[in-house]
């Protein structure tokens, strides 16, 4: 009996050797993202208490003709611990009074080297471009024991505070061994599949990863823009917003995500 649970115990164990050693990881390929807005919650925050004003009969029509949520598509290359992700181009506005509500942007096209901890960011802001070179931002995970899968691998949740305010919840996958993300999200063991910033009605989560080779050639560092780093930027867009009261504050989130 006793050499019975010996040899059950070994050939667990070494069944365990087995599929670690033939574990399949990504290392290469790219993941296309769905960012949805929940533009009712975002637009109802917005007006605040104000129930009798033009706005909010704009906003009862807006909701008449438009759905809850905005859905918009971004696809990430990586490939030798390198990434890009890239905002597929917007459907065609539908020219409501709240069609540029910044959180339903997307404008930021981001080149990241994690080999070197470089972000290249081409940002658009309204009429203009910039291009924003920096060291990647430092977010303090915390790792917890949540799981769930995405896009057909499995996940963990991490939860951060960014931009000093920010709650950002993310979901990572050790089987694409790249500490990467969408966006400007990166900083955990392994690739960022899905993103929610929950008091902010937003959420980015991988629907498709394709497995294949890359060439690093695919993978365009931005180049067009008026050049300058995360801080120049950031004391730009305040100058620019500071007296656009809450506007002036989502906007500036939104860009510099």
């Amino acid at each position: 009996m006793k050499n019975l649970i010996l040899t059950i115990i070994a050939s667990l164990f070494c069944s365990s050797i087995f599929a670690q050693t033939n574990a399949h990881f990504t290392t290469s390929g790219t993941i296309e993202y769905e960012k949805r807005v929940n533009m009712y919650a975002i637009i109802k925050k917005r007006m605040g208490d104000d129930e009798g004003s033009f706005g909010a009969q704009a906003f009862e029509n807006y909701k008449k003709t438009q759905p809850q949520f905005k859905v918009l598509k971004s696809t990430l290359t990586f490939t030798n611990n390198k990434t890009l992700f890239t905002p597929a181009a917007p459907a065609e506005s539908n020219n409501s009074w709240f069609s540029d509500v910044p959180e339903g942007l997307q404008g930021n096209t981001v080149y990241t080297d994690l080999s070197t901890n470089i972000s290249t960011s081409a940002k658009r802001v309204f009429e203009e471009q910039f291009l924003v070179k920096d060291t990647v931002r430092k977010i303090n995970w915390k790792i917890t024991d949540e799981t769930r899968e995405i896009a057909g691998y499995n996940c963990r949740r991490a939860n951060a505070v960014i931009m000093d305010s920010v709650y950002v919840v993310a979901f990572y996958t050790d089987e694409i061994p790249l500490s990467g993300g969408p966006e400007s999200f990166t900083g955990l063991p392994g690739m960022i599949l899905g993103v929610a910033m929950p008091h902010d009605n937003i959420t980015w989560f991988a629907t498709k990863v394709t497995d294949l080779p890359v060439s690093e050639n695919q993978l365009k560092i931005p180049a067009k823009g008026k050049a300058t780093d995360y801080k120049g930027f950031v004391a730009t867009m305040k100058k620019v917003m500071k007296d656009w009261g809450t506007w002036g504050q989502s906007y500036l989130k939104s860009f510099l995500l």
